[in-house]
Order: structure tokens, then C-alpha cells, then sequence
């Protein structure tokens, strides 16, 4: 009788918690969805990302079709957060500071159209968001050269296959050592310094 009561407890706790949570969509393209994804997971708020496959034409693409090029369809993550713990506007200020917004149709050691940074937003409130941030980044940027990441209104987003998701975690020692390869890091140090 105990350990059903303290049963229904803990789910009432855990219907509570999450009733609590005011989770929102944000869309990021920015590079390798493995890099993306890494570096949104470690914000706190931030409940869950997906890498897949958007703003392109081709439905439900593959893998080796969007890596081709194409299909227009850019690598991106899905970050779900809890806009209480974390606002879409600091999120904008984390993917800044996670990609190189200075090189059109490329990211770090990948090129392609695939590889673009990107904004997708899902409704006015984050398109309005997104252009401020842009702008306020144009007039203070520590770089000379000009932004070309995309603001863009989200279209159709497809989950990219189960060996994607959460690579980092699965294959840490191939993840690691394809970010330092493709020198991700050391080119943020050099744009943002350490004000990453």
C-alpha cells in the first residue's frame, strides 16, 4: 500500500514538473547537425534537440540525397526548450556564437548549400526576434567581414536516420575527432574569442 501511494506520488510530481515546463520550438542550421546538436545540449533549458533535414523541396530525403546537394534541404536541429528557463532570444545569442556567419553555403570544413547557416523561424515573434538579433550582431560584431546567415520561414522538417541523433554521445571518439579535423573550435575562437 506504501510503495503505491509513493508510486502515485512521484507521478503526480512528474505531471506537475512537466505542466510547469512552458517547452517551445526553435529551428538552427549551422554546419554538421552533430556539432549543432552537441552545443545546444549543453544549454541549460534546452529539453531535447533532433537533427534532420529542412527547406528543401524533396520529401522525407535521405541522407546521402541532402549530402549530395540538390535537394535544397539544409542540415538542421530541432531544439526544444522550456521558455522558462531560457528565452528564444538567448538561444539566437548561443547560435551566433556556435557558427561562422560569415561564409555563405558552408560551415567549418563542410561545403554545400547542405552546410548553410540558417535561421528558420515558426512565427512572427521569433522572426521579429531573429531579425533584432542579426542586426544588433552587424553593429557589434568583433569581425570585419559581413553576415550572411538566413532568416527564413521554417518549412517541412524530417528527422535525419536513428545513427545521427545524439552521435556525439554514441561515438564520442569519431565525434571529437571529426570537429577538431574540420577545426570547428578554433575557428569560433577566432571570430568570437572568448566571448563564445
Amino acid at each position: 500500500m506504501v510503495k503505491r501511494i509513493l508510486f502515485f506520488c512521484l507521478l503526480l510530481l512528474t505531471a506537475t514538473a512537466h505542466a510547469q515546463e512552458n517547452l517551445q520550438t526553435a529551428i538552427f542550421a549551422g554546419g554538421c547537425f552533430w556539432c549543432v546538436e552537441s552545443d545546444f545540449d549543453r544549454i541549460k533549458g534546452v529539453k531535447e534537440t533532433l537533427s534532420g533535414y529542412t527547406g528543401g523541396q524533396v520529401k522525407n530525403p535521405s541522407y546521402e540525397q541532402v549530402s549530395a546537394g540538390g535537394t535544397g534541404h539544409v542540415e538542421a536541429v530541432k531544439v526544444i526548450y522550456d521558455a522558462n528557463q531560457i528565452s528564444y532570444a538567448q538561444l539566437l545569442e548561443k547560435f551566433w556564437r556556435s557558427i561562422d556567419p560569415t561564409t555563405p553555403n558552408q560551415q567549418f570544413c563542410d561545403h554545400g548549400a547542405q552546410y548553410r547557416s540558417e535561421i528558420f523561424y515558426l512565427n512572427d515573434e521569433q522572426k521579429q526576434a531573429a531579425t533584432r538579433s542579426k542586426h544588433a550582431l552587424q553593429q557589434n560584431k568583433p569581425f570585419a567581414a559581413a553576415i550572411v546567415t538566413a532568416i527564413t520561414p521554417a518549412s517541412e522538417f524530417y528527422p535525419a536516420e536513428g545513427y545521427h541523433q545524439n552521435y556525439y554521445q554514441k561515438n564520442p571518439l569519431r565525434y571529437k575527432y571529426y570537429r577538431y579535423r574540420c577545426g570547428r573550435d578554433q575557428r569560433l575562437q577566432q571570430l568570437w574569442g572568448d566571448n563564445r
